[in-house]
This record gives structure tokens, C-alpha cells and sequence, in this order.
């Protein structure tokens, strides 16, 4: 399984009603966490559970739901969390 379909996997926790991952990964060649292996990935998700809760919460119920893929295959990741009545 390649990373994004990883990532989609992981954040199907969170029960998105809308889900984007873009690999940005090329963009960052030679970084030094291109070359130990993370990639570089941009996330934009919707769900109902971010409803009510702040920026940094969201943020971490992400992180939280990629788990173990932010330890090795993950090495930054830009993310914008909305609540279905935000978009």
C-alpha cells in the first residue's frame, strides 16, 4: 500500500465526509526528512467530529488517527480540519 492510501486508511477513523491528500513529497527532494524516508503531504478533511473544537484539537485527533505513520512515513504534514458547516 502506497502512503496516501495509508494516510486514507488512517483517517478514516475520523469518519471524513470529505477527504483530499496531495503528496508533496517531490516538491521537498534532498530535505532531510525526504531523505530518511518521511514524505511531505498536504491534508484537507471535513468531518463531523471537528464540530466545536479548536484548531489545535483538530489538528491533534489527525495526528492521532495517523498514529504510527507519523514516526516514520510522515514527515510534515500541512492540514486544514473543517466541521461540515465550515466549507
Amino acid at each position: 500500500m502506497n502512503r496516501v492510501e495509508a494516510i486514507r486508511q488512517g483517517l478514516a477513523a475520523l469518519a471524513p465526509l470529505r477527504l483530499e491528500i496531495v503528496d508533496e513529497s517531490h516538491l521537498h527532494a534532498g530535505h532531510a526528512g525526504a531523505r530518511d524516508g518521511g514524505g511531505h503531504f498536504r491534508v484537507a478533511i471535513v468531518a463531523e467530529g471537528f464540530r466545536g473544537q479548536p484548531t489545535m484539537r483538530r489538528h491533534r485527533m489527525v495526528y492521532d488517527a495517523l498514529g504510527p505513520l507519523m514516526k516514520r512515513e510522515i514527515h510534515a504534514l500541512s492540514i486544514i480540519a473543517k466541521a461540515p458547516d465550515e466549507t
